[in-house]
């Protein structure tokens, strides 16, 4: 009886949420309705708890709609600690409209819910971005007499801070302090992670220096936050600075700080620096991890130190750091920036090889590798091989395909794949009609090059200086320089002024 129940419940749920994706939207039919057209499970409960207690890290999405559906078919039912691990389990695997929905149905079941299953309800309303029904849930949670913890806080901001609404975080943190509650690390890291990522680092400094007045002592992740905002924002002697602030409070960098000062180091052109912070690692006994790998090989590429690069690879692998599709994609580039195109494609075939499922970053890369090395027929093909493995090209990977073929006089077939691309839906942007005006110009076609710049204002685009640029040029090659100053001074009058590029 057990199977065929689990059986029908799972086709049910997939067949009205799992297809739907995250639309938001509740099936009509409901578990209720399940429950009611089959006999209710009164076998032995023991056997779920057991699940509960020891299965639920590595379970399925479907092994565990499988056993919630079993569990509402208990009799008794479960506690509702038992239905909240479970929810918590599925919350982890990222599927929060299905937590969502088997909230409610719990609700229509008559499960009453207590402050944890509010908490999971309010952190997947937060996680999907539905922060109005979060904020209007909060006011049903205190209505129905579950005060909100520091946990449902917690929730809300982080929320907030990772939908970029900073503001709303703000606003609530000082709520939550008005109320009563006293906010501990994890919430002020959460704020002054928020405040940092959206380069606001003077305020995460004023909210650090607070927390310390407020007897609330900073840790790792904490600094980390700090440490890493500061480097974003171009102050590397104060990030440098909080490090030793740290260290003299007995708080030690981990990987993650590192991770940040390298990353600013590789930015910043001081590649001999972040060496310098990779052995400092090693001296400290840390292990550097994929990232902070393919940190320093992107520098090493970046000063076509190749060998050293090729090198720091394989070195990572001899370790047991295997390399990512970040990782594999940056040495990629490196080769096919210094015109070792074929090397790169070496590396992209190993990737396969690896198990590494190459994206769309990666296809991009080499497709311009073998554009720059006037190979165009290849660069094609490995259009078409993206195309096929269902990597879908971005709008980077089409302007520079189309500036490939039009560079190298194949108008004709970039004005197909121009056609393709708006077939997929994909809007062509001003680099692309810039692009496509200039293959026209250079194939002597400049009618349909002023015809295509003069429908710009009807496909919702603004020319740019380059639009201008190219036109003009066009004109002069046709001993048009009259017509071509005329241009010169409608650009003005737009308000774009010129570049060094125009002759």
């Amino acid at each position: 009886m057990r199977r065929s129940i689990s059986s029908k419940a799972k086709s049910f749920l997939h067949r009205n949420l799992l297809h739907k994706g995250n639309s938001g939207t509740s099936p009509s039919f409901t578990i209720c309705d399940f429950c009611l057209s089959t006999r209710a499970y009164s076998g032995d409960g023991g056997d779920y708890r057991k699940i509960l207690r020891n299965g639920l890290r590595f379970m399925k999405l479907d092994d565990s709609l499988e056993l919630f559906f079993h569990m509402v078919q208990c009799r008794p039912l479960p506690s509702i600690a038992d239905f909240s691990r479970l929810l918590s389990a599925i919350s982890k695997m990222k599927k929060y409209d299905v937590v969502i929905y088997l909230w409610e149905q719990m609700e229509l079941l008559g499960i009453a819910h207590n402050l944890c299953t509010c908490n999971i309800l309010l952190n997947c309303f937060c996680r999907c971005s539905r922060f109005s029904l979060a904020l209007s849930f909060l006011g049903k949670m205190m209505k129905l007499g579950h005060e909100p913890s520091i946990v449902t806080f917690g929730s809300l901001l982080n929320g907030f801070c990772r939908g970029g609404r900073i503001y709303d975080a703000l606003s609530m943190f000082d709520r939550m302090v008005e109320m009563g509650y006293k906010p501990n690390v994890v919430i002020y890291n959460t704020i002054i992670d928020g405040l940092c990522k959206n380069n606001q680092v003077n305020n995460a400094l004023d909210l650090f220096n607070r927390m310390e007045k407020d007897g609330v002592s900073p840790d790792v992740v904490t600094y980390n936050s700090v440490v890493c905002g500061l480097c974003s924002s171009g102050r590397w002697s104060d990030a440098t600075g909080m490090v030793s602030y740290m260290s003299k409070r007995g708080i030690y960098p981990d990987v993650y700080t590192f991770n940040a000062l390298i990353d600013a180091c590789v930015k910043g052109g001081n590649i001999l620096e972040a060496e310098g912070l990779y052995e400092e690692m090693i001296r400290r006994s840390l292990d550097p991890d994929i990232v902070t790998y393919s940190l320093l090989i992107n520098g090493l590429c970046m000063y076509s130190r190749l060998d050293e690069a090729e090198q720091m690879f394989g070195f990572m692998v001899s370790k047991g750091c295997l390399p990512d599709v970040v990782t594999y994609s940056i040495l990629i580039n490196g080769f096919c920036k210094s015109k070792k195109v074929e090397h790169g494609m070496k590396l992209f075939r190993e990737m396969s090889q690896r198990g590494v499922v190459r994206n769309t970053v990666t296809y991009t890369i080499l497709i311009q590798g073998y554009c720059r090395a006037g190979k165009l027929n290849v660069a094609e093909e490995i259009f078409k091989q993206m195309v096929f493995c269902g990597v879908p090209p971005n709008i980077i990977t089409y302007n520079i395909l189309l500036h490939g073929l039009c560079g190298n006089g194949k108008l004709e077939k970039a004005l197909v794949i121009l056609a393709d691309m708006q077939k997929n839906g994909m809007d062509a942007d001003i680099v692309t009609y810039n692009i496509i005006i200039g293959g026209m110009c250079k194939a002597g076609e400049f009618e349909d090059a002023w015809d295509l710049y003069c429908s710009l204002d009807h496909k919702g685009l603004m020319p740019d200086v380059w639009t201008y640029t190219i036109l003009m040029l066009g004109l002069y090659k046709k001993g048009l320089r009259r017509e071509a100053d005329t241009l010169f001074r409608k650009m003005k009058e737009d308000g774009i002024l010129p570049n060094d590029c125009y002759v």
